[in-house]
């Protein structure tokens, strides 16, 4: 494995890591207008509330768009990872998140398809969410 650059979560953003490292998939949900939100923020981005607490999901959804660039333009960290299988996943919750496709040929990605969580623990410390086909 190459080394790559991984998260590095902050105060704001380690109980989302802290949940992918159990096994789980929280956002953050408002208290005051009942919105969904992702990514960690200290106010909702609907009505500016700081009433926020982390909510499980399923975390399964639908791919609102995606790329498959055969070339990086810049570092090669992820030489290995070519072609790369980047989406954008629209959550069943509304929130949409960039992640990576698994498990999964390029030919079979599609918008709207829809898929789950796949949680990709890269080290001790840091889980990664991805997607897989559902």
């Amino acid at each position: 494995m190459l080394n790559k650059p991984f998260p590095r979560p902050t105060s704001l953003t380690q109980p989302f890591w802290d949940a992918l490292n159990e096994g789980i998939v929280k956002i953050q949900k408002c208290n005051n207008c009942n919105s969904w939100i992702f990514y960690p923020r200290s106010h909702c981005t609907n009505c500016l509330s700081p009433d926020l607490t982390w909510k499980k999901i399923n975390g399964t959804g639908t791919i609102y768009t995606y790329s498959t660039p055969e070339i990086l333009p810049t570092a090669s960290f992820f030489v290995d990872e070519l072609p790369q299988k980047i989406v954008v996943v629209e959550l069943d919750e509304g929130p949409r998140i960039p992640s990576n496709m698994v498990n999964v040929e390029i030919k079979d990605i599609w918008i709207g398809m829809r898929v789950k969580p796949f949680l990709d623990k890269v080290s001790d410390d840091i889980t990664l969410l991805r997607f897989e086909p559902a």
